[in-house]
């Protein structure tokens, strides 16, 4: 078919117009957009005005999920999908997120400049809270849409308010009953889902374009250590029972465990320390620390969460502490369907791109519509690799290149 007929000018002035729209002290492109705020209804109303001169039709499901479409000529047909989110942590970038979402309705725009009649419905997601930034989980959105999370565990989450999801999303505005989220399995015939990497190897090597293979997926845990507090002064050194001394070698166990391992995919980090009863001239009596762990293997992620547990157990019987632990979340890492992969390399192909496989680090909404729909994902590179910080940058050159790519996938997969 044709080359897509982008309008990159357009595109950029509305993720600067879409960055303007943020409640962060700093000026743009810093941006920070918290889930089911006034600054991110505005943001959702600039975005629903934009699919609707578009000529989409735009259905906004009881949490907020945003689906715009363009129909095909058989409107029965399962969709072709793509999309991600608008919420940004505080004291975030421009792209993350937006360019999916953006850049998802730019692709439509530039097959309809071409007289493109797509055979398949495509669809435009804005999904709901990719961001945990409000109620400590990420992607209930996507969770609740593919039947990951149900009501009652949308029920379950609070802000630090106290207030719960339900009691949220109806103050904002979204009702209707929490059940109607979770599409049918046949929905989508295929899901694809443009992102800066939020990595730095595209850009080290000198590519436009990343074919996402597999999306690794966390294990996310919070360890609570208890000692024995006491005066600084008054304690020695021999018989102390140090909270925050014997989470400081659990730390370091973790780093040693997932660099000793077999899978080069592994990563382990500790992102959240509480130290009881915080002061200076006092010993640490309690602390609270997190951990994240990925793979795109995920026998061998659970594998190595079990070893640290065990680790963790030897240190606190050598130190004289106690712990206890829980599972936050631990979900699937999740494989990219093989023709979207065959269709987004041939989309890249045909554009005289440069690209290569490569997985996912970060979980994206994709990690979740891969439950219900065969799931792909494009990357574009992002300056230095920089992602959830003001400096995160991508060229409108390499963001062209993707919403191209995007734009070639999608014709196919519609077809």
């Amino acid at each position: 078919m044709n080359k897509p007929q982008l309008d990159i000018d357009q595109l950029m002035s509305e993720l600067h117009e879409l960055a303007a729209i943020s409640e962060c002290p700093e000026p743009p492109p810093t941006v920070t957009r918290v889930v089911f705020t006034e600054t991110d209804l505005k943001a959702r109303k600039y975005l629903n005005s934009l699919y609707e001169a578009a000529g989409l039709s735009v259905r906004v499901d009881a949490i907020g999920n945003t689906f715009a479409r363009w129909e095909g000529s058989e409107r029965d047909a399962p969709a072709v999908g793509t999309g991600s989110h608008c919420d940004a942590i505080p004291h975030a970038g421009m792209y993350d997120g937006t360019v999916g979402v953006l850049g998802g309705l730019e692709a439509i725009r530039s097959l309809q400049r071409t007289g493109f009649q797509p055979r398949r419905s495509l669809e435009v997601v804005m999904f709901t809270s990719e961001e945990p930034t409000r109620f400590g989980v990420g992607c209930s959105g996507s969770r609740t849409m593919s039947g990951a999370y149900s009501p009652d565990d949308l029920l379950q989450l609070t802000d630090d308010s106290g207030d719960n999801y339900d009691k949220v999303r109806t103050a904002a505005g979204f009702k209707g009953d929490l059940s109607s989220v979770k599409l049918p399995e046949d929905n989508y015939s295929a899901f694809v889902e443009l992102h800066i990497e939020q990595g730095p190897e595209l850009e080290a090597k000198q590519l436009d374009i990343g074919v996402v293979t597999a999306i690794a997926a966390p294990a996310t845990a919070e360890f609570i250590i208890t000692g024995e507090g006491g005066h600084a002064g008054g304690v020695l050194m021999p018989v102390r029972h140090d909270a925050m001394c014997a989470a400081a070698e659990m730390i370091q166990a973790i780093e040693s465990l997932a660099i000793e391992n077999s899978s080069p995919d592994i990563v382990a980090t500790v992102g959240c320390v509480d130290i009881h009863p915080g002061a200076i001239n006092s010993i640490p009596s309690r602390v609270t620390f997190t951990l994240d762990l990925r793979d795109i293997d995920g026998p061998n992620r659970d594998a190595v969460l079990t070893a640290i547990e065990s680790q963790i157990s030897k240190i606190a019987q050598h130190r004289g502490v106690t712990f206890s632990s829980r599972i936050l979340n631990a979900d699937p890492p999740a494989t990219s369907d093989e023709r979207i992969v065959a269709a987004a390399s041939n989309a890249v192909k045909s554009l005289g791109h440069s690209s290569q496989k490569m997985i996912s680090r970060a979980y994206h909404d994709s990690l979740f519509m891969a439950r219900i729909a065969p799931m792909g994902m494009i990357f574009i590179p992002c300056r230095g690799g920089v992602s959830h910080r003001g400096d995160e940058f991508s060229t409108p050159e390499q963001i062209a290149a993707g919403v191209e790519t995007l734009a070639l996938t999608m014709a196919e997969l519609a077809q």
